[in-house]
């Protein structure tokens, strides 16, 4: 261990992805309750794009290391941690931080990844898998024979969102770009093109009777048109701005938009459900009930992973030094898959 060296790497302000920084350190030592994690697998999410503009709702001050998950081995570990973790392969959800070769976290908040998934595998589905099944299982709790529209259907969490849709025999419509219909039809989604079509007017097309739930990660004006697609006792769920990522002005207030819309269609006596799902939610408060609900949703995930209900699609993987590069890649939307950086 007293030969390696930590790099991160460092998002200094709004800046270009290749303003990204560089830096070198220590190793850190883990503290009781705590491990150091030698990152094999972390990865570009959309929140590292907002974060690059100074759009992600709850970001630090600059500067700070992003990266929002990690897989990689136990290096060491500290007082009160089981010794034989060390060696072992385990996930981390950690916000920021993720972006270097080792990464030290509370051992409560690292999950074990069972053997046979690679760390890239592992990594594909670490945010965006446990995304996808609290909003299909734990927030909209759809059953099997009813009918999803999933917006973005082909990214990150729409991705995995369908899959384990279909896996759960849900009937699944998904918006997405022409090219990604072929591959969106032999998972048995029916795509809408949502850059020619009129999507809602598609949507009543293919169920009259509206859909049983809508996962919409646009904003804005996208939500609203979701929210008239649900069916009666049908349920939103929203999860994101990704349309005003590239907007000036209060980074909070997309998000507070949609908080107070959801607050005032809830009031309202229709039968109908409106969620802002949060990844963090409940964790503030009760920090040992979040971190139970994490463990098992994503070790459902892993399951299905490794059942095949779901595949790891790995776009490109890169070297941790080429994290300009890799976040270039994400945000140039075109390419299907997660870009995993590797140390």
């Amino acid at each position: 261990m007293s030969n390696e060296r930590l790099v991160q790497v460092v998002l200094p302000g709004i800046v270009e992805p290749e303003d990204l920084q560089i830096r070198r350190a220590s190793v850190p030592k883990p503290g009781p309750g705590q491990l150091v994690i030698a990152m094999e697998a972390t990865g570009v999410s959309f929140a590292e794009q907002q974060m690059r503009r100074g759009r992600y709702y709850d970001q630090p001050p600059f500067p700070f290391v992003p990266g929002y998950d990690l897989v990689g081995r136990v290096l060491s570990t500290g007082q009160g941690v089981a010794p034989e973790l060390a060696g072992r392969r385990v996930a981390a959800l950690v916000k920021v931080g993720g972006w270097a070769s080792h990464v030290l976290v509370d051992a409560k908040d690292a999950v074990e990844v069972p053997d046979g998934l690679t760390a890239a595998q592992a990594e594909t589905v670490v945010v965006n898998g446990i995304t996808a099944w609290q909003m299909l299982h734990r927030t909209a709790r759809v059953r099997a024979g009813q009918t999803i529209l999933v917006h973005g259907a082909s990214g990150g969490v729409g991705s995995v969102l369908v899959q384990l849709a279909r896996a759960a025999g849900v009937k699944v419509i998904g918006t997405a770009s022409a090219r990604h219909h072929e591959a969106l039809r032999e998972l048995g989604v029916t795509p809408i093109d949502y850059r020619v079509g009129n999507v809602a007017a598609r949507t009543r097309e293919l169920v009259p009777g509206g859909v049983d739930a809508v996962f919409d990660h646009v904003g804005g004006r996208s939500v609203v048109d979701s929210w008239q697609l649900l069916a009666p006792g049908g349920t939103l769920v929203s999860y994101g701005s990704a349309s005003t990522r590239d907007d000036t002005g209060s980074k909070q207030m997309p998000v507070l938009k949609i908080l107070a819309r959801t607050w005032l269609w809830n009031a309202l006596p229709n039968g109908r459900r409106a969620h802002f799902y949060n990844i963090w939610a409940g964790r503030a408060w009760n920090k040992d009930r979040f971190r139970t609900r994490l463990r098992t949703d994503l070790t459902e995930v892993f399951a299905a992973l490794q059942r095949g209900d779901i595949t790891a699609r790995i776009a490109a993987r890169l070297p941790l030094a080429k994290a300009a590069e890799a976040l270039k890649l994400a945000e140039s939307g075109t390419v299907t898959g997660k870009i995993v950086l590797t140390p």
